[in-house]
């Protein structure tokens, strides 16, 4: 990858939060001046909107930017924030009586919103964002004290691997996601389950996306050293790094294979997957 042209994609078209994560990653920044960018999407009720999840505009507070939350937690490590306890305050407020979490809560202002956000049920527990949210938070967990005891993280965690052993038909993004969950609370037998369900190839259709949309293998295991990493042959993680690699586009980011539902989210998102690219290629490099 080009790192020079990658850094001036991200200056001439990335929102500021990805340009501070960017920076961070690849040797320079500030962690006072990324956490001052993700605030400017927090509420005061210690949850996170404002379409800090690019196709969901909501100022409200979501389980969804939650995610995102966690993932420049992780970035500040180890030096901690008193935000990431607070965020599983929101969070324990909003969970549901089995322990799961609302895939979105409802959307008093849906303009440039996905229809997959705005018409989901507030009262059904989603498998998919419980794990995706609960997965970053153990990553967080593991130098913030705070996050590790939090009780909320626990409770999530059961109501997954509950989940899991009893599901056995799954969408390419909730086996993904639930793979990172059964992988960050070190759960081999549920990785082995999920594991099942992927082929060799680790290619998923993700079903109801575009016609060539896929979940791959870097989807699934993005972390080397991880246990979800061994679902799959070195030559097939080898060769995924080499088309990832070669996804750099002429103007120094990568694209996204996924729809956008606004024309902000669709440049926010190749600032964001672009921080992911480079994430991936950089800790590939040191493994």
């Amino acid at each position: 990858m080009d790192l020079s042209k990658a850094s001036d994609f991200m200056a001439m078209h990335a929102r500021p939060l990805d340009r501070r994560r960017f920076e961070l990653l690849t040797g320079g920044g500030d962690r006072d001046a990324l956490l001052a960018a993700l605030n400017a999407y927090r509420n005061p009720d210690g949850g996170y909107g404002h379409g800090l999840e690019p196709d969901l505009r909501s100022r409200t507070s979501q389980p969804g930017p939650a995610l995102h939350a966690f993932e420049v937690f992780v970035e500040l490590g180890p030096v901690t924030a008193p935000e990431a306890a607070a965020l599983c305050d929101w969070l324990a407020s909003v969970t549901l009586p089995d322990g799961g979490l609302p895939f979105a809560l409802p959307v008093p202002d849906p303009a440039g919103c996905a229809p997959f956000w705005t018409g989901a049920d507030p009262h059904a527990s989603s498998l998919q964002i419980t794990a995706v949210v609960a997965a970053m938070a153990h990553r967080v967990a593991a130098h913030d004290k705070a996050v590790a005891e939090h009780p909320w993280l626990d409770r999530a965690t059961r109501y997954c691997l509950d989940a899991i052993r009893g599901k056995e038909r799954w969408h390419a993004i909730e086996l993904a996601f639930a793979l990172w969950l059964a992988d960050a609370a070190g759960d081999t037998e549920a990785i082995a389950l999920l594991g099942e369900h992927i082929p060799e190839s680790g290619l998923v259709h993700v079903e109801g996306g575009l016609e060539d949309e896929m979940m791959r293998p870097l989807d699934f295991a993005p972390y080397p050293g991880r246990p979800s990493r061994s679902l799959f042959a070195p030559e097939v993680v080898a060769a995924e790094l080499r088309r990832l690699d070669e996804q750099q586009q002429d103007d120094g980011g990568w694209k996204v294979d996924f729809a956008s539902y606004s024309p902000a989210a669709e440049l926010e998102w190749r600032g964001y997957t672009t921080v992911k690219a480079v994430s991936i290629l950089t800790a590939a490099g040191r493994d």
